[in-house]
């Protein structure tokens, strides 16, 4: 049977690289041995797929439709190949990771730790911050981010779900009382995290109110605990609040207008070939969430 291949792969590397030289760099091949299985293939299609001269090549209307189908073949069989090995082979190197501080912290650096036991030739480290870093200009290999995403060239992937709460104590309910509605707010002292317009849902459509208020920050932590001491009203994803909510040290206020739950992501530069350190640890912090959420497990799990 003939081999379909044959000259197939010294075709597209000669129109990707300009040149029968270049292409016989790239494949370790001579350049005679190039011009060959390229005149057997047009030899064999029929056709001619290039334009020859001593400074330049040219696809004819047949050669572009045929590289451009030729070329995602060998794309695809590279891919292929690439697969095989990630498979064979184990995480080594670092992965590079930022994460939102409370949240990395507390549920993603014990399983990256216990990620680590199985992989000793892998090596972790960690930024925690609240801060949108850029991951190609900085050199991290994943971020983990919460909340509604910008538009971005990077990838995400949904790793777990999450919610918004507006909470509050009983001692500062039973002083101020409770809002019953969006406009209520302006009578409360707004506690303010990171941001200053808060998320809410009425009639179907998303609201975001500016709130103001006496107390500032960029620690969860330290707004969950000024909440506790009756400080004012806070909103704050599940996983802050879910426990004191429990043990009646929070009460969420205004659920009537809870956003819809929104998603905790992993978050990647666009590659076609993502490293197998990435693509390993992603997955594995995904199964561990869908097996056990401690804040969903805390609430109930829908």
């Amino acid at each position: 049977m003939m081999n379909r291949w044959k000259g197939v792969e010294e075709f597209v590397e000669v129109v990707n690289c300009g040149s029968f030289t270049a292409a016989a760099l790239k494949l370790d091949v001579s350049t005679s041995h190039v011009s060959r299985q390229i005149d057997a293939l047009e030899h064999r299609l029929n056709t001619r797929l290039l334009y020859r001269t001593t400074r330049k090549i040219t696809l004819t209307e047949i050669g572009k439709n045929y590289f451009d189908s030729c070329n995602h073949l060998i794309e695809g069989f590279s891919m292929a190949e690439e697969t095989v090995t990630q498979m064979q082979t184990k995480p080594q190197g670092i992965l590079k990771i930022t994460a939102p501080a409370t949240f990395g912290e507390n549920y993603i650096a014990p399983l990256a730790n216990q990620f680590m036991q199985s992989y000793p030739e892998l090596g972790i480290e960690f930024h925690f911050s609240n801060q949108i870093i850029d991951l190609v200009e900085e050199g991290f290999d994943l971020a983990i981010r919460t909340g509604i995403l910008k538009d971005s060239s990077l990838m995400a992937r949904r790793i777990a779900p999450r919610q918004l709460y507006v909470c509050a104590s009983p001692a500062y309910l039973k002083q101020h009382g409770q809002p019953d509605n969006l406009q209520d707010l302006v009578k409360h002292n707004c506690l303010i995290g990171t941001l200053d317009v808060w998320q809410f849902q009425e009639h179907e459509q998303l609201k975001k109110i500016k709130v103001k208020g006496r107390w500032h920050g960029n620690s969860g932590s330290a707004l969950v605990d000024a909440t506790c001491m009756g400080l004012g009203l806070s909103q704050l994803p599940d996983y802050y609040v879910v426990d004191k909510i429990r043990r009646g040290e929070l009460i969420p206020v205004l659920a009537q207008y809870q956003t819809p739950e929104t998603a905790v992501w992993a978050i990647y530069p666009y590659n076609r070939h993502l490293s197998q350190k990435v693509r390993l640890f992603v997955d594995y912090i995904s199964e561990s969430f869908s097996q056990s959420l401690p804040w969903l497990d805390q609430r109930g799990r829908e």
